[in-house]
C-alpha cells in the first residue's frame, strides 16, 4: 500500500509562471528549449492551452501545452522536473490535456516524441496513441527522429474505456487537485 501519494494541483499557465516554467524548461532540455517569449506568444495564442502542475508547496513540478484546431488536439509539450519524474506527474498532465480535448469537443490527439523516451511512448500507448510513422531530424539539438503518434477518436467506446480505466488507475497513484 502506497503511503507517500503526491499531490499536485493542475492549473490553467499564467505569465506569473513563466520565470518558473522557464526555469524548468532549460532544466529538462538544456540550451535548446523555447524561450519566455515563447510561451508568451502561446498564453496569447486563443487555440493554445497550457497548464501548470505545482506540489503542495506550490513549487512548479511539470506543465504541458496542446493547440487545438477543430478537431484536432496537437501536443506540443509536456516537461516534468527531474527531480519529480516517475511520480505520475506526466500522465496527469497528458489526462489533463484529454479532459480539454473532450470539453472542447477535439476528437483527435497527436504529437511527436523522441524515439528515445520510452517512457513516454509507453505512457501514450498506454492511452491508445499509436505510431503513424517518424519524421526524420526533427530535434535540432542532436538531429534525432520523432515518433508521430496519434489518438483514434476519443469519442469512440474503445478509447473511453481505456482512458476511464487508465484514470481510475491513476487515482491510486497521485492525488490531483
Amino acid at each position: 500500500m502506497e503511503t507517500d501519494i503526491l499531490t499536485v494541483r493542475i492549473k490553467p499557465m499564467e505569465k506569473s509562471d513563466l520565470d518558473s516554467v522557464i526555469n524548468m524548461e532549460s532544466e529538462v532540455y538544456g540550451s535548446h528549449h523555447w524561450s519566455k517569449d515563447s510561451f508568451l506568444s502561446e498564453l496569447s495564442n486563443e487555440l493554445a492551452k497550457y497548464f501548470c502542475a505545482f506540489d503542495e508547496y506550490g513549487v512548479l513540478v511539470g506543465y504541458c501545452g496542446c493547440w487545438q484546431i477543430l478537431e484536432e488536439a496537437h501536443i506540443t509539450n509536456i516537461a516534468v522536473s527531474p527531480n519529480h519524474r516517475r511520480k505520475h506527474i506526466g500522465e496527469a498532465l497528458f489526462v489533463k490535456i484529454i479532459e480539454e480535448c473532450y470539453r472542447n469537443m477535439a476528437k483527435f490527439i497527436t504529437l511527436e516524441v523522441r524515439i528515445s523516451n520510452k517512457s513516454a511512448i509507453s505512457l501514450y500507448e498506454k492511452y491508445g496513441l499509436k505510431s503513424l510513422g517518424t519524421r526524420k531530424g526533427y530535434y535540432q539539438d542532436n538531429n534525432e527522429d520523432a515518433l508521430i503518434m496519434w489518438t483514434e477518436n476519443i469519442f469512440y467506446d474503445k478509447f473511453k474505456s481505456k482512458y476511464e480505466k487508465n484514470v481510475e488507475n491513476l487515482k491510486g497513484k497521485i492525488s490531483i487537485l
